[in-house]
Order: C-alpha cells, then structure tokens, then sequence
C-alpha cells in the first residue's frame, strides 16, 4: 500500500552500480529500509543524487510498504528542510552524526513512534541553528533527553540532600552507591540542569569545559550501556572528543 510519511536519514550503503539501500527513520512506519534506484548515477531524467541522502536528511515521503517485507521503495520524495550548516560546519556534522548512530542504536523494532520522530525531527533543526555554545553541549541534551522515549530516562529529583547520581539506579540519592557508576559534585548538578532544559535554547547559559563534557557524556552512554543490551561502543564518539573538544 502506499504511505505517505516524513522520514530522517539514518544511514545508506551502496547497492548495485547506482544504487541505494537508505535506513529511514520515518514518522509513521518506524525504522525501515528502502531500495532506491539509480541514485548514484545522474541524468536528465533522473535528476537525483546520493547526497539527497546523507545522515540526517529530513524527506516528505510517499513509500510503498508491506508488513510482509523487510525491503521497500520509494515512490517520491523531497527534502522538506534544507540545513543551512549541518553540512558545511564540521562541528555541527560531527554532533549530528553522534546523534543519528546514537538514534539508531536505540531503534530496535519498526513501530511507528510519531512523538520520538518529532523530538528528533525538532532536535537536528534547532541544532543547525545553534551557536557554538549551544551545539558545544547539544550531545548532552540529546542523549540524556532520548532515554526518555526509551522507557530508562533518569528521574530528576536532584536535592541539596539528594545530590548523588546513580547511573545504574536512573535518580539522584543520597550518599554513595556501592558500584562505580555514579555522578557527584558539580557534573551531578549540571546533570539536573540539563534535565530541567526544555528547550536547546536553554543551553546557552552552560558554561562548561572540556573534561565536564567529556566525563558527562561518557558516563551518559555508561547509563544506557546498562539499560540497553547489547549497546556497545559508538564509532562517533572518539571523534566527537576529539574534534569539538567534548
């Protein structure tokens, strides 16, 4: 039947001489993979290109789908918002690729999930409008935001009393867990505040160094290392650190 859909970029491999197998996230139908034909290759006719499909790519779809395939097509197609850095700024790019393989490590099932698209949806266009100071802490917001929808968010009940993060727990406690996994001080504060922000805007105020976000973020990924199975690794992360200083 065909289907009507927006849908993000999540990852595409080549296919054939010209063409493609692209990994959509899409707001109606889930994660799903398509068979785009002739991509690769430009003529007249077909005008297209592969670039139209990088990471992160926002798509007005209309799909053919199946519930009895695992492989569909695409009908047509537009990107419905042109990103005016994310693609020439390297900081930016970098955090978005961070995002996109941390989405897809969470994806496990293709059902549909409109309020997890529109979060994310909203996420890679405030981020091509941030300043430095905003995308500088945006990995933070994001992935501690995304549990969320994943049924493991931490719970924000920080307290002058209840001032210990347990990563393995999800909540802030008083006095030290038995195990390593938690967050204390100052990164357990800013922890709440990145909780309390609704809106990336709100990280502006953020003024934090370069070993606060990299012990953040690592203990962040710890958190769904323990909630996820089988998380394992992200290829971004090391160029993350090294690149935006994070």
């Amino acid at each position: 039947m065909l289907q009507k859909t927006k849908g993000m970029v999540l990852r595409s491999v080549k296919y054939g001489e010209t063409s493609l197998i692209v990994t959509i996230f899409t707001e109606m139908l889930g994660i799903q993979s398509y068979l785009v034909n002739g991509v690769r290759s430009a003529t007249l006719k077909n005008p297209y290109r592969a670039s139209l499909f990088q990471p992160a790519t926002l798509l007005d779809m209309v799909v053919y789908h199946s519930d009895r395939s695992n492989l569909h097509r695409i009908r047509e197609f537009r990107v419905f918002k042109i990103y005016t850095d994310i693609y020439k700024n390297v900081h930016k790019n970098t955090v978005a690729l961070f995002m996109v393989e941390l989405l897809t490590k969470c994806l496990k099932q293709p059902e549909n999930n409109p309020v997890l698209y529109e979060f994310t949806e909203d996420a890679f266009i405030h981020l091509d409008e941030a300043n430095p100071q905003v995308t500088a802490n945006f990995p933070l917001y994001f992935t501690l935001h995304l549990a969320h929808f994943f049924g493991f968010r931490i719970q924000d009940d920080y307290s002058a009393v209840n001032n210990v993060l347990d990563l393995q727990e999800g909540g802030f406690f008083h006095g030290k867990p038995s195990h390593p996994n938690f967050l204390e001080g100052n990164l357990s504060e800013i922890s709440s505040l990145l909780l309390k922000s609704q809106h990336p805007d709100e990280l502006k105020s953020m003024q934090l160094t370069r070993e606060q976000r990299h012990q953040l973020l690592d203990a962040y990924l710890s958190f769904y290392a323990y909630h996820q199975p089988d998380f394992g690794s992200l290829r971004s992360l090391p160029v993350l650190h090294a690149l935006y200083e994070i």
